[in-house]
């Protein structure tokens, strides 16, 4: 408990899935979080349930390609909760399952503007914060798709990828303002983002699920705790000398 004390953390993407794991395990150990996202209902459900366990956490409904509204509630975070020190870049959505030629336009825009320009708008907007404090810990949540190919989702692969090399040199521009930006790539991590995927497949969803499985080592699914772990340590001073790094927790999926 208190690996976080007194830290103030925004998380995109926060309401469900692996960002709702990350905001109630932040502000278990300590932080102060505010839950951003655009599921009202499911974002103040969380909030009812970390407040409810003793934590504190807020929810604002927050679209991360919109930069008034970013600017907006960062501004409102910071007034609730006091500078914000903590960023967990994770909203995103998986996009067109087609090859390049068949993406239209208006496709891969939508999958840029949320996926890669939301991470460049909420790290533009965090950073003043942090400068002012003296100190802060960017996590942008890529993909082993950022990584390796997989034959599909070509426009989440290209923003995922994207993120990694924001992240490096993100790390290297804001390194002397103790602003540290790390990412992490997770592998088949068990979220309703993969429901496409299954109506796509033909399959049962028990049989998508042994699939998943059996692509990586382990033979195993991610759950969302299992990444929120990996962001509670970058947030953590625990993780003072890591910068520019990516974390991988994948399930040896890109040991492969």
């Amino acid at each position: 408990m208190g690996r976080v004390e007194g830290k103030v953390v925004v998380v995109t993407g926060g309401a469900r899935g692996i960002g709702a794991a990350i905001s109630e395990l932040l502000a278990k150990e300590g932080a102060k979080v505010a839950i951003t996202d655009i599921l009202d209902e499911e974002g103040k459900r969380i909030e009812e349930k970390i407040k409810g366990e003793g934590w504190k956490a807020k929810y604002w409904h927050m679209d991360v390609s919109k930069e008034e509204e970013v600017k907006k509630v960062f501004e409102e975070v910071s007034g609730e909760f006091g500078l914000i020190t903590g960023l967990v870049n994770n909203a995103g959505i998986g996009g067109p399952d087609k090859p390049t030629h068949e993406i239209t336009e208006e496709e891969w825009d939508k999958v840029m503007a949320i996926n890669l320009k939301g991470v460049f708008l909420c790290t533009k907007h965090a950073i003043p914060y942090m400068m002012k404090a003296g100190n802060g810990s960017i996590v942008n949540i890529s993909s082993v798709y950022g990584l390796v190919g997989s034959g599909g989702v070509p426009a989440y692969h290209a923003s995922k990828g994207a993120i990694i090399a924001m992240t490096k040199n993100d790390s290297i521009i804001y390194a002397k303002n103790k602003i540290r930006v790390n990412a992490i790539c997770p592998g088949g991590v068990w979220t309703k983002i993969w429901e496409p995927a299954i109506a796509r497949s033909g399959i049962s969803e028990e049989q998508f699920k042994q699939w998943l499985a059996s692509q990586h080592p382990l033979n195993i699914i991610g759950e969302p705790i299992d990444i929120a772990y990996g962001v509670l340590y970058l947030i953590s001073d625990e993780s003072r000398f890591v910068t520019g790094s990516v974390l991988v927790i994948d399930g040896g999926y890109t040991a492969k």
